[in-house]
Formats: C-alpha cells, sequence, structure tokens
C-alpha cells in the first residue's frame, strides 16, 4: 500500500514547477540526513576514506549537501517519468561529444553513479532512434520494481537485461552497435570482483567494463549528468582511445582513477549513500 501511494504521489508531483519539486527535495534530504542516522554514518565514513585532505570541517559540511542531491534527483524521477515531454525536453539538456553516440560502432557507454543518473538515461532515449541497452537490478518491492522498468522504458528503443540473462545476449546485442550503458562503480559484492583503488582505499569492484568492452569491441564513452537550476546537464565526453587494454585489473584501476576526476567536479552529487567499501580485503578491518 505505502509503495501505491509513493508512485500516485510521484505523479502527482509530476506537473509542479521544477523550483517546487527541488523545494520539497531539500526538505526532504535535511528530513533524511536527520532522520537516518546510520546511513549518514556511511555518507561520512565515504568521505572521511576519500577525502583525508579535507578539513573534518570541510567534510562535514557536504554531509547534508549530499542527502539534498540525492532527495532532489529522487523527486526529479516523478517529471522524468510521468512530465510532459515537452518540460522533459526542456529541463534536460544533452551536449559535449554527442557524435560519439551516433552510428552504429560498438558502444559501452560508462554511465557513473551520480544521483541525477535517470536523467543522463533519460536524456540518451528521449529524441534518438537508436536502440541503447543496460542491465538492471532486480528491486525486491514488486510496485516500486515495475515503476522504475517502466520508467526507464518512457521513451525510445531500450532493452533492459537482467542480471540472470547472463552475458552472451548482451555481447550480441553490442556488437551489432546497440550501446550497452554500464554502471560498474559499485560494490556488487567479491564474486567476481577486484581489488583496485578508489581514492587510494582498496574497493571491490567488478571490471565489466573492460570486459564488456573486449568482448564486444567496443569504444567506452563516458556519460556524466549535472543537476543544475534548470534541471540536468548531460555531458558525453570523448572515447576513450586507450581503453582497454589487455589487462583487465590496470582497465579497472584506470577507471577508479577518472571516475575520481569526475567526482571531484561535484562531490555532492556523486552516490556516497552506498556502502562502497563494504567488501574489504582479506584481513582488512570493516570500516562501516
Amino acid at each position: 500500500m505505502l509503495s501505491r501511494l509513493g508512485v500516485l504521489f510521484m505523479k502527482a508531483l509530476a506537473p509542479l514547477p521544477l523550483g517546487w519539486v527541488r523545494g520539497l527535495g531539500s526538505a526532504l534530504g535535511w528530513l533524511l540526513y536527520f532522520v537516518v542516522p546510520r546511513r549518514r554514518h556511511v555518507v561520512r565514513v565515504n568521505l572521511d576514506l576519500c577525502f583525508p585532505q579535507w578539513s573534518p570541517e570541510q567534510r562535514r559540511a557536504l554531509v547534508p549537501r549530499v542527502f539534498i542531491a540525492f532527495a532532489q534527483a529522487w523527486l526529479d524521477r516523478s517529471w522524468l517519468w510521468h512530465g510532459d515531454p515537452v518540460k522533459v525536453r526542456e529541463r534536460v539538456t544533452l551536449k559535449g561529444a554527442v557524435g560519439e553516440l551516433e552510428g552504429n560502432e560498438p558502444t559501452v557507454v560508462f554511465w557513473p553513479h551520480f544521483v541525477g543518473m535517470d536523467a543522463g538515461w533519460t536524456a540518451l532515449t528521449l529524441d534518438t532512434t537508436r536502440p541503447f541497452m543496460t542491465i538492471y537490478t532486480h528491486q525486491k518491492n514488486r510496485v516500486v520494481d515495475d515503476w522504475i522498468l517502466q520508467g526507464r522504458q518512457r521513451f525510445g528503443n531500450v532493452r533492459l537485461f537482467r542480471r540472470a540473462d547472463g552475458v552472451k545476449a548482451v555481447v550480441s546485442a553490442l556488437r551489432d552497435g546497440v550501446p550497452l550503458c554500464l554502471l560498474p562503480d559499485m560494490n556488487f559484492g567479491p564474486e567476481e570482483s577486484i581489488f583496485v583503488p578508489f581514492y587510494g582505499v582498496p574497493a571491490a569492484t567488478v571490471p565489466s567494463l573492460s570486459r564488456f568492452a573486449r568482448l564486444g569491441r567496443a569504444k567506452v564513452v563516458p556519460l556524466l549528468t549535472r543537476i543544475t537550476p534548470q534541471g540536468y546537464e548531460v555531458q558525453v565526453l570523448p572515447a576513450w582511445h586507450d581503453f582497454p587494454s589487455d589487462d583487465l585489473e590496470a582497465d579497472t584501476a584506470l577507471m577508479n582513477e577518472r571516475l575520481q576526476d569526475y567526482i571531484d567536479g561535484m562531490p555532492e552529487q556523486y552516490y556516497w549513500v552506498h556502502k562502497r567499501f563494504k567488501t574489504r580485503p582479506e584481513g582488512a578491518k570493516p570500516v562501516y
């Protein structure tokens, strides 16, 4: 019942002015900051580990901004998935090396977990005839799962593969010219992960970006989403011409290194609420 009410609430928000939605998101962010102490602790630990060169005051000041950005991006799904398409086009701007996504060349889109990542998916699928695909993580709540699936299939010709579907179908579509949007920068557990540095801290990282690029004989194109007062800027960066190599571990370390540069440009908009360092090397102490 609560999940259904939540979806109805998001639909009700969709036609409101963006300033109202963002204001509500700011209030929700502060509320989450105060009422979810365990997640606040996760954010603080992540920032302490990744930005030791900052003063304690700088790190503390960033924590509520992380919650505000997270909440605003979450409520923005209301108009991204239910709002007038004309308004969506006005608020979501695709810029940068957009030509990298044209044609039929096999392409893996490196799509990091910035909080506005769903705006990036909308930007790619809104006004394009080229199909896009991604690997979808099933949600335990059936109502939420259906809502997310419908939202991500709202525009364009998209294919959502579940992790259980395996690699073969994804690689086949990739070689046929369907770009794969990949989000490999989270902790997915020890299975198939390798430890490479993330801000100098060993982080369990799935080497799927390098693996799919090699299997699909594809170029890698980063896609960054930034919340702005007008909506979102979705920036396509030039392809990485030195990627992939023959060294899976070196490629994955390079991915994290370049991701750090992207995060440094908008640290409050990264998904720090996630337990990025939950999986630890053998013998290392838990950090959370």
